[in-house]
């Protein structure tokens, strides 16, 4: 259980006015990257979703740092057909764009016949941890690492290593005294692939360019896992992707792309 009153906006008449819990590891004058991948989910998907149609892809353009400052946003519905449906955003400041994004909506059906080959290896989430009986807290984050002896903690600067990462979440609410429905807490934690993927035995030294999550299904329970599937990087320029995962197992992937910031490395050790 969370505070009612955290949460990362607050939403004034479709103006979302950050809170302290919104600020960037990177700088202070910056939002941070999951409260705005998970905003612009929440955005997308009041304005465009509905009970039919699963969020099948979400890509988010973070070609400017989010200033530290109030948010807002213009979308425009690109395509509504009987099994697919998509729709862009973009996030205003001032008169300025900062991110701009796209979702796809798909009609779910019936499963064609057939057998495909399917990753083997699946990510095991931590164990489930019962709220404080007097408090009523769960902790929030789970950090995970291969090389780590118990694999999960939640202490992050035991998982600084270089191994595969992984992370267990239940993010705070993106609007204050909202409850995320699953696709906008899939944004804000699938935002990690970038944590999870560019996290070296030194800390992260890669700041992500951009988000693309692909969903077969929405989360089941209030957390999300990511888990770095793969990192490849030339000239200061990486490519990560991870799998994501809920307590019933895989249900989807993330991709980034990141540019090398080495003299603003995040170290955590």
């Amino acid at each position: 259980m969370q505070n009612k009153a955290w949460g990362y906006f607050t939403d004034v008449d479709g103006t979302y006015r950050p809170t302290k819990y919104a600020v960037s590891p990177w700088s202070s004058t910056m939002l941070a990257g999951p409260c705005v991948c998970g905003l612009i989910a929440r955005e997308l998907e009041n304005r465009h979703g509905d009970d039919a149609m699963v969020p099948a892809r979400l890509t988010v353009d973070l070609f400017k740092p989010v200033r530290n400052d109030e948010v807002r946003f213009t979308t425009t519905r690109i395509r509504d057909g009987k099994r697919i449906r998509v729709a862009d955003a973009l996030l205003m400041q001032g008169d300025d764009v900062s991110a701009r994004a796209t979702v796809v909506f798909l009609r779910p059906s019936e499963q064609p016949p057939g057998a495909v080959w399917v990753r083997e290896d699946r990510p095991e989430p931590p164990a489930e941890t019962p709220a404080d009986p007097e408090t009523g807290f769960v902790f929030p984050t789970w950090f995970g690492s291969d090389d780590h002896p118990d694999g999960w903690s939640t202490t992050r600067s035991e998982h600084q290593n270089a191994s595969r990462k992984r992370l267990w979440a239940r993010q705070l609410p993106v609007v204050v005294g909202e409850e995320m429905s699953p696709f906008v807490r899939t944004a804000t934690v699938g935002e990690a692939t970038s944590l999870v993927t560019n996290w070296s035995d030194r800390g992260v030294g890669f700041i992500n360019a951009d988000l693309t999550l692909t969903l077969s299904r929405l989360p089941v329970g209030p957390e999300v896992g990511v888990e770095a599937d793969h990192h490849i990087s030339s000239d200061g320029i990486s490519v990560g992707t991870s799998v994501l995962f809920d307590r019933l197992g895989p249900f989807g992937s993330g991709t980034v792309t990141a540019l090398a910031d080495p003299h603003r490395q995040v170290d955590f050790g």
